[in-house]
């Protein structure tokens, strides 16, 4: 008697695909741009020499 299963590996999604909605993949990026924001708000801060909010005049 001979075996006709086959395995097959599970399906992985890409990571880095670009998806709408509560997606891990949208969330990833969610977390992607929301360092980009954090550092450049840092790196405007170090080199103006004032605060975020105070730099485009909103305070």
């Amino acid at each position: 008697m001979q075996d006709t299963t086959k395995i097959t590996p599970p399906v992985v999604d890409d990571r880095n695909a670009w998806r709408y909605g509560f997606t891990p993949q949208a969330e990833i990026w969610n977390g992607r741009l929301a360092m980009i924001g954090f550092l450049a708000a840092v790196l405007i801060e170090l080199f103006s020499g004032q605060g975020f909010l105070h730099y485009w005049g909103i305070m």
